[in-house]
């Protein structure tokens, strides 16, 4: 089946006001940029958002955070974003913190048909005993903290339940996809995307390179095309839009 869509306002049109969606990325590598975009121009607000985190230098899903499209975040990393910081102080925003790797599990189970899982990480903390503050009432008290979750003990060490992810759409960008979908990720940008295609259930991803199928050797596959229902070929001015989050150089 070709799954090529011709432009990414096109591949995002059905996205509805309300939508929960998984956006790839991590920090400013992989993020897909473009449909992000596309997302904004089309105007759909009130948006959940599952992420690692929530763009960064004015770009990825700052566009959408800075326009007041997001309701809700759900990630583990705010880092330097000062607008994402101050809506979930002002309690304009209401944001679900959990460890990282944690994150990464529950995209994974849902995408995977697993409801949930028990894990150690968070385990004697408010991640498991409840009470991180998910949003704020704007005078620095908490309107909503997040509830107990269950603890259980399996060969004498406690362990949290963790429920899988499942979202309505998901946004990903890829190195190198085909037209049947199966996508190849670069680097760092591997940690987050594959996990957060899995999770949508309707998965759209922007490609660097477009080739047709058989062109990528199925042991090079990082995502079967099986998760993915929606290719963006990008051009090749937007495949070298790619920002330095912190750039260095040597003497």
């Amino acid at each position: 089946m070709d799954k090529v869509v011709a432009t990414a306002r096109e591949a995002v049109a059905d996205v509805p006001d309300g939508a929960s969606l998984a956006v790839g990325g991590f920090g400013l590598s992989g993020v897909p940029t473009v449909l992000i975009e596309a997302l904004f121009a089309r105007g759909s607000g009130g948006l959940s958002v599952v992420s690692n985190n929530c763009g960064a230098m004015e770009s990825g899903l700052a566009v959408l955070l800075a326009a007041g499209r997001i309701a809700r975040v759900t990630g583990s990393y705010i880092g330097a974003n000062k607008e994402f910081a101050r809506q979930y102080l002002a309690g304009e925003l209401e944001v679900e913190l959990i460890p990282q790797g944690t994150l990464a599990e529950r995209l994974r189970a849902g995408g995977a048909g697993i409801p949930a899982f028990y894990t150690p990480a968070g385990v004697g903390t408010q991640v498991a005993e409840g009470g991180l503050p998910w949003r704020y009432d704007g005078q620095g008290g908490v309107a909503l903290a997040s509830p107990p979750k269950e603890v259980r003990e399996f060969d004498g060490t406690e362990y949290v339940l963790e429920r899988g992810i499942r979202t309505d759409f998901a946004l990903v960008r890829a190195a190198k996809g085909d037209r049947h979908g199966n996508l190849i990720f670069n680097k760092s940008a591997r940690n987050f995307n594959p996990l957060a295609a899995m999770a949508g259930r309707v998965t759209i991803a922007e490609v660097e390179q477009l080739v047709e199928p058989g062109e990528i050797e199925p042991d090079a596959v990082h995502l079967p095309g099986i998760f993915v229902q929606r290719v963006v070929a990008l051009t090749p001015e937007q495949a070298a839009d790619k920002k330095i989050e912190q750039r260095t150089v040597s003497s």
